[in-house]
């Protein structure tokens, strides 16, 4: 720019006039000079003194349609618009004292819009008259305008340049995927995101610059090299799993072929793969023991459906496949229906466990089989499941009752009465041992909860209390009463 304003500026200053006026060119006529005037310009106007249009010249046609020639005998300054009379008060000033003429742009108020005219006004020898002569600006208004309005699409087109790249620069460098940017001709990276430099154990920045084999184990080289190549040629290539150099894991790479700016580049995607491998080398083999286990087992959610079990409770509850139990409620197999099941739901919901609670397991084809249940609570996505183990007590041996010599226990027992006691008293004894006997079996089927026993025996907990204390099977406490 200051060159060529400087190269402007001598332009300006090597302009000359003519050296022999008075003898190269000779005395013109009137009509020559007219003419000349005429010609020199677009537009040219002859002034009086005051400004007072004598006479108007139009050599341009388009300017002819635009009323200029019924301005003779009006002030000129009144065929401009507002914004243009002080130019035109200062062009005539400057034309009457001798100062050293120059052009100003002037614009002409007709009825078909505005029309810019640059002007000089200078004077006219010894007859105290004005020569004003005007150039069309009108094409150079136009091209302007053009100019104007491709420079604004230029700035617009550049902000949504810069937008598109801050958009691509946040969700780069944003993205959890490792992402890479090579050069498909040397191989090197060009970019690379925080997630790669994460993923490859790299400070910020290292990645760039790299030849983008290193990042892989040397041995996988050759097939990373292949890939990209392969990548080039076909836009489907499958990804391949190589090993990382740095973290010595396996990775899955994919690459894909772009251009910018007529280079080729290729964008490659790293994603580390999760070892398979289990946590503890017992892991592995946790499930195949419970499924091999003798003893049942079962887990079931908050609303008792199953949702997986081993091949011990499919045998015990007489289904073919496990795909058939998952969903269904354990309470269709599992206890006395309505009160077994429930209780020790119960007790898990309020304790976390249960033990060696014995009940029932009904089998879909009829069997029935004398079980032992212990349980506990667990969580599992967020909700919590139950887990159960189901033992086959049916063969065990059965401990006889203790019982007491004051009171008898069999119907042995009572038969030897007869004959030593009235009957009447006879039904009332075998009353208190049926009634002795169904609350014995009731504290230990409930593990001696007392308001479990009551349940489950139809009474309420001050009765069953009165009982216990009749029979003396247990001393109130005070938190009984």
């Amino acid at each position: 720019m200051t060159k060529l304003i400087a190269s402007s500026s001598v332009a300006a200053s090597a302009v000359t006039a003519f050296t022999k006026p008075d003898v190269v060119p000779g005395v013109l006529s009137a009509g020559t000079a007219a003419s000349l005037l005429a010609a020199v310009g677009d537009l040219a106007f002859i002034l009086s003194a005051d400004g007072t249009v004598l006479d108007v010249a139009v050599s341009h046609g388009d300017l002819a349609h635009h009323g200029f020639a019924d301005m003779v005998g009006g002030p000129w300054a009144d065929t401009m618009t507002v914004e243009s009379r002080a130019k035109v008060a200062e062009m005539l000033e400057a034309a009457t004292t001798g100062a050293a003429p120059r052009w100003r742009q002037i614009n002409h108020a007709v009825a078909g819009g505005d029309v810019p005219i640059r002007y000089i006004v200078m004077t006219l020898g010894q007859d105290d008259r004005l020569i004003a002569i005007g150039r069309d600006l009108r094409a150079a208004a136009a091209m302007q305008q053009r100019l104007l309005q491709t420079q604004q699409s230029l700035e617009r087109d550049y902000i949504r340049l810069r937008q598109a790249e801050t958009r691509y620069r946040l969700l780069f460098d944003t993205a959890t995927d490792a992402v890479l940017i090579v050069d498909a001709e040397t191989r090197r990276i060009r970019e690379a995101n925080p997630a790669a430099h994460a993923l490859l154990d790299a400070a910020d920045g290292a990645l760039v610059g790299n030849t983008v084999n290193t990042i892989v184990d040397p041995a996988s080289r050759d097939d990373l090299i292949a890939h990209l190549g392969a990548a080039e040629a076909a836009d489907d290539v499958a990804p391949i799993l190589v090993p990382l150099g740095a973290r010595r894991a396996e990775a899955r790479l994919s690459a894909r072929l772009f251009r910018q700016a007529r280079q080729p580049l290729l964008i490659v995607r790293i994603e580390f793969v999760e070892s398979t491998e289990p946590t503890n080398r017992y892991e592995a083999t946790l499930s195949e023991v419970v499924e091999r286990m003798p003893d049942a087992f079962v887990l079931v959610d908050r609303e008792l459906q199953i949702l997986t079990a081993n091949a011990a409770f499919i045998e015990l509850a007489e289904m073919p496949s496990i795909e058939r139990v998952i969903g269904v409620r354990l309470g269709s197999w599992l206890g006395r229906p309505g009160i077994d099941l429930e209780l020790i739901v119960a007790q898990l919901r309020e304790h976390g466990a249960v033990r060696n609670v014995a009940t029932i397991l009904r089998g879909t084809a009829g069997a029935q089989a004398e079980i032992e249940v212990s349980g506990v609570v667990a969580p599992m996505a967020g909700n919590d499941c139950y887990g159960f183990t189901i033992r086959h007590v049916g063969r065990r041996l059965r401990q006889p009752p203790i019982v007491s010599n004051d009171t008898p226990r069999s119907v042995e027992q009572l038969t030897e009465l007869v004959g030593r006691m009235s009957l009447k008293e006879i039904v009332r004894e075998s009353t208190d041992l049926i009634e002795r006997l169904c609350i014995e079996a009731a504290l230990a089927y409930t593990s001696d909860n007392r308001a479990s026993a009551a349940e489950v025996l139809g009474v309420s907990r001050q009765s069953l209390y009165s009982k216990l204390h009749r029979h003396g099977l247990g001393n109130l406490v005070s938190g009984d009463s």
